[in-house]
């Protein structure tokens, strides 16, 4: 049994090699920051996977390791219970992250001049390894409309229908704007991309945190041929992106040999030996420990929205239907990308991913990471707070 105390206990994570904690102030440029930032979790791990861990260390010998059946069936099993997909264990692929996998994937499967999909305000690396590879970009940005995020399906047709677009990087459940495309949307988006001929790989990351009065659909499960390639991790699910982990599904032969090519030709084929143990143990034992997770993540979420309405209305949470990463409108308040960071590092001590480095369409937004204790989610509003109303008394003033 899982003790739901977990969620509540404040973790010091400073002077652990935390990216999240330990470089905020440097990558920032602030002092004591509070960090919201990059998606990693504020948890301790299901005791499940703390217990095959402690096992498998102290048997005292790390040596080069290969996915067992029991990992694979572990694996087959998890998306069978929480997605209700059937996949083949022959389908799994290996990688240590899913941008990894992007970075093969793209590598494998086009070629410099090809034209990539991508849907912004979208994920930074999805922009960033069509560049790493030479890939021209080509934008179907999402439209915002009263308050939460559509996909403009007239320009996707279009944008589709140019023979030079080979590849769709589709981000489901989205991020950063939360996101979870229903069925129809996805079945759109197959038909178009079928009729096109382009690949679509789905980097699903965040399928497993998916709020209540939604459900993630793979796009696999939906798609009427094989022609995809899906991404997912325990990584996000479990916080153990440090133990370099993925499991990328390709059920096309073709397709799954050239990827397995390139794991080969950079020498990634092989997991981590603790990854592999971690791994196994969250999709085996993980399911009730989720499920508590996933209950403070929307205690969370309702927090921050409802913390806004009352005491910040300048500032709006796009509702929240899956990942921990809240998405906030900060328009009003009218900064500039540069003064929105300023105020939030100098006024308001905290670290949050700007809107703008997920693509222009985010300027004047910022993400905030969710999965964190509710006590530092109160401390972060309490001092965007005080930061909002010195910024309107210095307005005030010069008025």
């Amino acid at each position: 049994m899982e003790d739901g105390a977990v969620f509540k206990q404040n973790i010091n994570r400073r002077h652990t090699a935390s990216e999240k904690w330990d470089q905020a102030d440097k990558l920032f440029g602030g002092n004591d920051l509070l960090p919201l930032w990059v998606a990693d979790m504020d948890f301790a791990v299901p005791k499940a996977v703390t217990q095959a861990l402690t096992e498998r260390v102290r048997h005292g010998v790390y040596g080069y390791t290969f996915r067992t059946e029991t990992y694979l069936n572990a694996v087959r099993k998890w998306m069978s219970e929480r997605h209700d997909w059937t996949v083949d264990t022959k389908w799994i692929c290996h990688s240590p992250g899913v941008v990894t996998a992007l970075n093969l994937i793209i590598d494998a499967l086009t070629k410099p001049g090809d034209k990539l999909l991508i849907q912004p305000p979208v994920y930074p690396p999805f922009s960033k390894t069509a560049k790493n590879q030479q890939r021209d970009l080509v934008l179907n940005p999402l439209v915002y409309q009263n308050g939460r995020y559509h996909i403009d399906f007239d320009d996707l047709k279009n944008k589709l229908s140019d023979p030079a677009v080979k590849l769709m990087l589709l981000c489901s459940p989205h991020n950063p704007v939360g996101r979870v495309w229903e069925k129809q949307e996805l079945l759109r988006i197959a038909t178009l991309a079928r009729e096109n001929h382009v690949l679509v790989v789905a980097d699903e990351i965040h399928s497993d945190l998916v709020l209540p009065g939604h459900r993630h659909l793979p796009f696999a499960s939906i798609a009427p041929d094989d022609y995809w390639i899906v991404c997912m991790a325990p990584s996000k699910t479990f916080n153990l992106a440090g133990l370099q982990m993925s499991t990328i599904f390709i059920a096309n032969p073709e397709l799954r040999e050239k990827y397995q090519k390139q794991l080969q030709r950079f020498s990634l084929a092989e997991p981590n030996t603790l990854g592999l143990t971690a791994a196994e143990a969250a999709f085996l034992h993980g399911s009730e420990w989720l499920d508590q997770c996933l209950v403070t993540i929307q205690r969370n979420a309702e927090y921050v929205s409802n913390y806004l309405k009352s005491e910040c209305p300048s500032l709006v949470m796009t509702p929240l239907e899956g990942t921990y990463l809240a998405w906030i409108d900060c328009r009003r308040l009218g900064l500039s990308d540069s003064g929105l960071k300023r105020m939030l590092v100098e006024d308001a001590h905290l670290a949050l991913n700007p809107g703008v480095t997920f693509g222009s369409e985010g300027s004047g937004f910022v993400r905030m990471n969710l999965a964190c204790p509710l006590s530092t989610i109160r401390q972060a509003m309490n001092q965007l707070h005080k930061a909002v109303d010195q910024l309107h008394q210095r307005k005030a003033i010069r008025k």
